[in-house]
């Protein structure tokens, strides 16, 4: 479109969102969407009808997590964008990019007082780096490149424009703006030299990888600076993947506060290589005033100093370039001692293999998660939604790609996992896609199977049925208190899955589980898997027994 031609605004703005190339808008649109909504029609960006904001929410941001691009969140005013905001606060922590877009009644005069009005601009601003009223349609090309820029840049996270109906139906003279191109800055050659000189110096260097290294460019240097230099490493829950989990120095996942053989591990070690952490997931490891290790933070951002995290060097820049020129420096030294840390590997290898073929029924989780592991192709991805079953699989699935398991571990919010695994499917249709899901967690979003099913998308649906919220009742056990107020009754799951025209399936043995695993995994179309689980020894073995184990080494 020329500069200077009058243009409805609600198409401006879908023009914009095609400059920046957004792809998909995921949403529930209300009467105050319906110019934008006009607009997308002829558009090539396409519209994933949802059937519940947050459903729409956990698509975009999972989007955003497999891509590094934004997609868009379009939810309506007032209980729309109140549906939508947990959604919203699981992209910001999760360092998802992701623009949610609100509707809302005319600006310049009322038609209805203040029905439905809530002030969502302010609502929205505590859980995202951008949150704008749109009051002009000349203005409107800046504010979504600022919120597109500002989603997708390091650290990623949640946006947020409102469109107001009589703005986005009044005409504008306007266009998009150009693309920029813009690169992470490099980090400081100093900077890299100092915290080379603190390796070099080290007797047991360890590296921990954190969310923020799950990109592909930084996973292949961090493989090359582990082949070169022999150091061992762990990974935060979110971590998982950015180096395959079959190397021979990876040492496991910090799934537990603390007390897992990991741990024990990260104790060793005197000078820890921290790799895209921050405080918003669970610490892997805790600082003290007295500490004498030595911790090198290298992100994009500078450390956010906490009472349990307070590195004494940083490496600031793109973290794949800042790995890159630490190999290129660093001279491995022949004394360095990684043994000691391996046998924790060692020992935690050893007391899982007992429990991972223990096929008892219903189904014991650590059975569970290597059935999953056999199941699943290298490249296939899993979607946990939260639950106590989450830990397991931090702890004992084997990770072989960047982002192949996806879980939250910064907001931990339940009723993600199916969401998340709908959207995995539209940006992978060549993987395989399984999502697992405790009952609970699954409710809360299960209407989302009518959105697989009408999208015509490949996964499976594996809910873990104890009909408990378990993880809080597993809480509740270990405080000593009484078993009061957690447990419920459940749908028939396979009739619920058919009467969406999905498949239902209903697991009846260890073996069942397998076979219904591979023949879900090779037929198309939505399929719902019912497992009933054991965790009655969850007490036992993730609070007490691995704890115990560890500590005699």
């Amino acid at each position: 479109m020329a500069e200077g031609q009058a243009i409805k605004t609600s198409d401006l703005f879908v023009q914009c969102l095609e400059a920046e190339g957004v792809e998909y808008v995921f949403g529930v649109p209300g009467e105050e969407n319906l110019d934008l909504l006009d607009s997308l029609s002829r558009s090539d960006i396409r519209l994933v009808l949802t059937r519940h904001e947050q459903g729409a929410g956990f698509m975009a941001a999972t989007y955003g997590r497999l891509t590094g691009k934004a997609a868009v969140c379009l939810t309506t005013l007032g209980p729309g964008a109140t549906n939508a905001l947990t959604a919203v606060a699981y992209a910001q922590l999760g360092g998802m990019p992701m623009l949610t877009v609100t509707g809302q009644k005319p600006i310049k005069h009322s038609k209805q007082g203040r029905f439905q009005i809530l002030d969502v601009v302010a609502m929205m601003n505590p859980v995202t780096k951008f949150a704008h009223q749109l009051a002009s349609g000349e203005t409107l090309p800046a504010r979504v490149r600022e919120a597109v820029r500002l989603a997708e840049e390091e650290r990623p996270g949640a946006t947020h424009l409102e469109l107001p109906e009589d703005i986005a139906a009044e005409e504008a003279i306007a266009a998009p703006l150009k693309a920029s191109v813009a690169r992470r800055p490099s980090a400081e050659p100093k900077a890299v030299r100092i915290a080379v000189e603190a390796v070099e110096a080290a007797k047991k260097p360890l590296l921990v990888i954190g969310a923020g290294a799950n990109r592909n460019m930084a996973s292949k240097m961090l493989g090359e600076f582990v082949d070169k230099t022999g150091i061992p490493f762990v990974t935060t829950q979110m971590g998982k993947g950015v180096l395959d989990e079959k190397r021979p120095l990876f040492l496991g996942c910090a799934a537990l506060s603390s007390g897992d053989f990991v741990h024990r591990a990260i104790e060793e070690a005197d000078c820890i290589l921290s790799i895209g952490h921050d405080v918003i997931e669970k610490p892997p490891f805790f600082m003290h005033r007295d500490d004498k290790r030595v911790v090198i933070h290298v992100s994009y951002n500078t450390a956010e100093v906490d009472p349990v995290y307070f590195p004494q060097i940083e490496v600031i820049g793109d973290i794949a370039n800042a790995i890159w020129q630490m190999k290129e420096a660093i001279t491995p030294r022949e004394d360095w001692d990684a043994g000691c840390m391996l046998r924790y590997r060692e020992a935690e290898q050893e007391h899982s293999r007992e429990l991972m073929e223990d096929r008892r029924f219903p189904i014991f989780p650590p059975f569970l998660v290597a059935a999953i592991r056999r199941a699943m192709p290298r490249d296939g991805v899993i979607c946990l939604d939260n639950g106590v079953y989450k830990l397991w699989f931090a702890r004992n699935y084997m990770a072989h790609l960047p982002n192949t398991i996806l879980l939250d571990n910064a907001l931990a919010s339940m009723g993600a996992g199916l969401p998340s695994a709908i959207a995995t499917a539209l940006v992978h249709p060549q993987r395989k896609v399984l999502a697992v899901c405790g009952d609970g967690g699954f409710m809360m979003s299960g209407q989302e199977l009518e959105t697989a099913v009408r999208l015509g998308v490949d996964l499976t649906v594996l809910i873990l049925r104890d009909d408990a919220y378990g993880m809080i009742r597993w809480k509740q056990k270990n405080m000593g208190l009484a078993d009061y107020g957690l447990t419920f009754g459940n749908p028939d799951f396979v009739d619920y899955a058919t009467s969406f025209g999905a498949h239902g399936h209903r697991v009846e043995s260890a073996e069942h589980l397998e076979q219904l695993l591979a023949q879900c995994r090779n037929a198309g179309g939505v399929h719902v898997i019912d497992c009933p689980v054991d965790y009655s020894e969850n007490d036992s073995l993730l609070n007490h027994e691995i704890k115990e184990r560890s500590a005699q080494l």
